[in-house]
């Protein structure tokens, strides 16, 4: 709601004092469009895939543990006594709770992971934009997704201009 009167006063703005938008100069920038095509974020989202790469091979091991342990449950079922059962059933149901705990333990890591390197990229994204739009004299510069711009012309996009100036700076 708060950006949504902002970028109502801003047209407001402009509309009221055509002169005065003549003069001015207005950007925007796509920061998820940044954070995708930086070098750091490129390295942000190879990090994350050799992670995932890494708990990979655990997975399947315990995924094909629980497999097997299912098939020597069915096999032998006829042949153990109930209580003899009853105690292969327990430590199976126990072994996929550990794997639920587990894969749930890893998804938790990796958001968390991929949550802390977005956020200092972002960081570093927003400093270079805010140089950006200093040196190239921009009265203001939207972020186009948080902005709820609508309709932008693509000349006063610059997107590419903050990748190139964050890329330069070897973040």
């Amino acid at each position: 709601m708060k950006q949504f009167v902002v970028l109502m006063l801003v047209c407001f703005g402009l509309v009221a004092s055509p002169v005065m938008a003549q003069a001015q100069k207005i950007a925007y920038v796509d920061l998820q469009k940044a954070l995708n095509l930086s070098s750091a974020g490129k390295e942000a989202k190879e990090k994350i895939k050799t992670e995932v790469q890494g708990y990979d091979a655990e997975v399947q091991q315990r995924q094909e543990e629980l497999k097997k342990l299912k098939e020597d449950l069915e096999k032998q079922a006829m042949l153990l006594s109930e209580e003899a059962r009853n105690a292969k059933e327990r430590d199976y149901q126990q072994k996929v709770k550990d794997y639920q705990r587990f894969t749930k333990d890893i998804q938790e890591t990796l958001q968390q992971t991929d949550a802390d390197l977005t956020r200092k990229i972002l960081e570093k994204l927003l400093k270079v934009v805010q140089e950006v739009g200093k040196s190239d004299g921009y009265l203001m510069v939207l972020e186009k997704t948080e902005s709820s711009i609508v309709y932008a012309d693509e000349s006063i996009d610059i997107t590419d201009s903050v990748i190139k100036a964050f890329d330069k700076q070897g973040n």
